[in-house]
């Protein structure tokens, strides 16, 4: 055989005995992991009295690291906890009303000692889930690799990877644990438990002693809830802030009627700003719509968007109730608001939308300097177009605004924080254009009563038929006293013109 040959069979030898290692211990971790999983799932799981709660404690896969609160059948609470692939579910199994009450109107459990006592038996409930699940994780893997391989070899290699793969995982835990996290919960279930679940914002925002407080917190509202079986709670109305509903882009959806007319009623709202884009088309016959704003009882401010015609505007001025601002301001349940009508009426394809944002951008701007010169700074101001709010930076602490169907929020370098809604009509019967649906969207704003400032806001997203299913994104404003930086006192110069078209 030529020398060649030889080093050529050698190396081929190699890399197949390479080869055939790596696939074999491919094939021991797969194993080892399946049965690690399969010990946590089976015998991972504890039960732990919190207070006047039982609790089902279990450890699930999770990409993102969370813990997730299952109050059935009211909904769950879903907090961003810590980075690991392990998550945690905590289900509320039963609770024992006598010993609620007791929690309740015991004064021995008050703020400073029943938040130390649910601490030290959560705590206690977490120890005890976490030594469970890692020797059920061990158990597991050892024995479905003895299992598989049938020698003891692969199923101890098995095992230590699983040890090291549990410790790696608690340390990723540990290092990227957030116990502020619970002052941001994301809700999901019906819109009538959401209130006493969540929690009101003032409490959310003080934090008290950090989370401790909120866990006490949540614990009362569940018992609360469960002691008032027969009827859904009633949101306890936080006399120290002006809730706010902030809709837009209703688009003739009676839908958005109904949402509107449940959250004020459970989240005891004072005011509802809409930033337009009511109506599809603004015609006479669409005016009838706005009839139903009469029926809130609150007050509702409006600002006129591009699908919206100055007949619409007057008609919902005539409606009980309603505040239709135009480059002016008014004081409404406490706050100095300033609303802007949009410029351009375009209520069907046929003229471009977007065609001119510079001037949009200028038309903020010049209302900008308008608002620097008022003796007093206004609250909050209310525009359809999130261009227009931009030009706004640094003439308001906080910009509402809509037009994109789509919601979402942007701190600016001015301290000014612009809010863009969504659809609070699910984008109206232009949604069966698209394959997936609009989502219905609003928020409730929680103002500090002092100082008017925002302090914290709800997100609720509808996901489910009518107004039974919601889900709730509570977010804290981290910096509410913040300096907002001022606007220059001339006014810039337009660097074009609004296409404005004529009314029907």
């Amino acid at each position: 055989m030529k020398f060649a040959d030889w080093t050529q069979g050698a190396r081929r030898f190699v890399t197949g005995l390479a080869t055939g290692r790596i696939a074999r211990g491919v094939a021991v971790a797969a194993v080892a992991l399946a049965g690690a999983w399969l010990g946590v799932m089976l015998g991972g799981a504890v039960r732990a009295n919190v207070g006047p709660v039982e609790l089902g404690m279990s450890a699930e896969p999770s990409w993102t690291g969370e813990t997730v609160v299952d109050a059935h059948p009211f909904g769950t609470l879903l907090f961003d906890t810590h980075d690991a692939p392990v998550g945690l579910r905590v289900t509320l199994e039963n609770i024992n009303p006598e010993r609620a009450r007791g929690f309740l109107d015991d004064p021995r459990f008050s703020a400073d000692r029943l938040p130390a006592l649910l601490e030290e038996e959560l705590s206690a409930g977490v120890r005890t889930l976490v030594l469970r699940a890692a020797l059920s994780g061990l158990v597991g893997a050892l024995v479905t690799s003895l299992i598989v391989f049938r020698r003891p070899g692969p199923a101890l290699a098995g095992l230590l990877g699983i040890t090291v793969a549990i410790a790696g995982t608690g340390a990723a835990i540990a290092l990227t644990f957030r116990p502020d996290s619970v002052v941001e919960p994301k809700y999901t279930g019906l819109l009538a438990g959401a209130p006493s679940l969540v929690g009101d914002a003032e409490s959310i925002v003080t934090r008290f002693e950090s989370y401790r407080v909120q866990l006490a917190k949540l614990v009362n509202n569940v018992s609360q809830l469960y002691d008032a079986v027969s009827a859904l709670p009633v949101y306890d109305a936080d006399p120290t802030s002006i809730r706010v509903l902030h809709v837009s882009d209703i688009h003739l959806s009676p839908i958005a009627w109904n949402l509107i007319r449940s959250i004020t009623a459970q989240f005891k709202i004072d005011a509802i700003i809409d930033t337009g884009d009511l109506t599809d088309h603004g015609t006479g016959p669409e005016d009838r719509f706005t009839e139903e704003i009469s029926t809130f009882g609150v007050p509702y401010v409006f600002v006129r968007g591009n699908h919206d015609s100055m007949a619409t505007q007057r008609a919902v001025a005539k409606q009980k109730g309603a505040v239709v601002l135009d480059g002016e301001a008014k004081t409404v349940a406490g706050l100095r608001i300033y609303g802007i009508g949009d410029p351009r009426f375009t209520p069907d394809k046929s003229v471009p939308i977007d065609s001119n944002l510079e001037s949009l951008d200028a038309l903020g701007r010049s209302h900008a300097a308008e608002l620097a010169k008022l003796p007093k700074q206004v609250d909050l101001v209310a525009v359809h177009d999130p261009t227009i709010a931009k030009g706004l930076s640094g003439a308001a602490p906080m910009v509402l605004t809509g037009h994109s169907h789509a919601r979402s929020t942007e701190l600016l370098p001015s301290g000014t924080r612009v809010l863009v809604q969504g659809s609070t009509g699910g984008a109206g019967l232009r949604a069966l254009e698209h394959d997936e649906p609009t989502p219905v969207e609003a928020s409730v704003l929680y103002f500090d009563a002092h100082t008017n400032r925002l302090r914290a806001w709800d997100d609720i997203t509808l996901g489910g038929l009518g107004e039974q299913s919601v889900q709730i994104q509570r977010h804290v404003e981290t910096d509410p006293g913040r300096t907002i930086s001022p606007v220059p006192t001339t006014a810039p110069s337009p660097t074009g013109s609004v296409t404005v078209t004529p009314s029907p």
